[in-house]
């Protein structure tokens, strides 16, 4: 089949990698194709978010666009009136990009061969049953369908739990304790692989030196930001709830630290895909355990303030953690619960 536009169309409620294989089959058997992400008000993933993820797993296929439209017309395949009222809807998506008109519509769905018929175009379909992958088996299990989404899905939808605090304030380990008592990925902070490296290099070219003696850049907290929130986000690509040690939040706290302060990339980057939660560690009740590479237990009061002002001055629910390690982890576990409970998709209209 040679087609000069292919058309598909859909609710990618949320986006899976059914679509991604319609899409496919689309791009092969077209010069160009259109993919238009139909979405109800009334549906729980907002329109934006689901076109965002499809352009982006499609990407590397210049000739595919996606688009989107508000579609709150019911469903009634027997209706003239309903039928032209969605296509109606597709054309209003399809003139914010002039292409061609539509040759091809390419369709997993019995109702297909009506719509092409609508287009006046040759129709393809495209039998779904081969994987089983579907909308309504990720809405109604999305744990148990999470490898069915595509990448970009998951990493918007995973549930995002950081662990945050001073040096020596017990982070880590509850962080680790978190993960492994809710069988869930941990995520460790680049920030300490970053600043060993930092000394190593010091010492390389001077014999001596402890963290004291480092010279941070701003540049530092840049790349320490991006590849902590890149890790997190490979880990959201494995699971919907992870834990991670620290995020780009507690970059921007640090670099107030060292630099004097907040960061704006590092802030940036914390709100692309913020976590539910945030875990604030107290220092009481922590030995300080000086490792050669942590500022001094002076130090550790004036950083939990720091980061109690940084947490306030955003919108996602904290909580300092206090206490014995198994009372973090049974006041953590509680929160969690509340704040990052599995998440539900409202029904979609239909």
């Amino acid at each position: 089949m040679n087609a000069r536009h292919a058309l598909c169309i859909g609710k990618f409620y949320p986006p899976h990698l059914g679509h991604l294989n319609l899409v496919h089959r689309a791009a092969e058997a077209a010069e160009s194709v259109t993919v238009i992400v139909m979405a109800s008000s009334v549906e729980s993933i907002p329109l934006a978010k689901r076109v965002e993820w499809m352009a982006e797993a499609l990407a590397d296929q210049p000739h595919v666009v996606a688009l989107g439209v508000i579609d709150d017309v019911p469903v009634d395949y027997d209706s003239d009136a309903i039928w032209d009222q969605h296509v109606a809807l597709m054309h209003e998506a399809l003139a914010t990009v002039p292409r061609r008109p539509v040759d091809l519509v390419v369709t997993a769905e019995p109702y297909g061969a009506e719509l092409a018929r609508r287009f006046s175009a040759q129709h393809l379909f495209v039998d779904r049953g081969v994987d089983g992958r579907s909308g309504t088996r990720c809405r109604s299990d999305l744990a148990g369908a999470w490898s069915d989404l595509i990448d970009p899905a998951k990493v918007g939808l995973a549930q995002r739990i950081v662990v945050l605090g001073a040096e020596s304030t017990g982070t880590t380990t509850l962080a680790h304790d978190l993960a492994v008592d809710l069988s869930v990925p941990f995520v460790p902070e680049w920030g300490r692989v970053a600043s060993v490296a930092k000394v190593a290099e010091f010492r390389a070219s001077e014999g001596t030196a402890g963290m004291e003696d480092v010279d941070w850049r701003n540049s530092d907290f840049t790349v320490i930001a991006a590849k902590q929130q890149q890790l997190i986000d490979t880990a959201c690509r494995t699971a919907p709830l992870v834990v991670a040690d620290t995020d780009a939040l507690a970059t921007s706290v640090w670099h107030d630290r060292y630099l004097g302060g907040s960061h704006q990339p590092a802030l940036d980057l914390a709100q692309m895909n913020p976590p539910a939660l945030y875990l604030l560690t107290s220092p009481r009740g922590v030995p300080f355990d000086q490792d050669g590479f942590r500022d001094g237990e002076d130090v550790r009061g004036l950083m939990t303030e720091q980061f109690i002002a940084a947490l306030e001055a955003q919108p996602i629910p904290f909580a300092m953690i206090e206490g014995s390690r198994r009372e973090r982890l049974e006041q953590s576990r509680l929160l969690i619960e509340k704040f990052a409970p599995t998440l539900n998709f409202a029904d979609p209209l239909g």
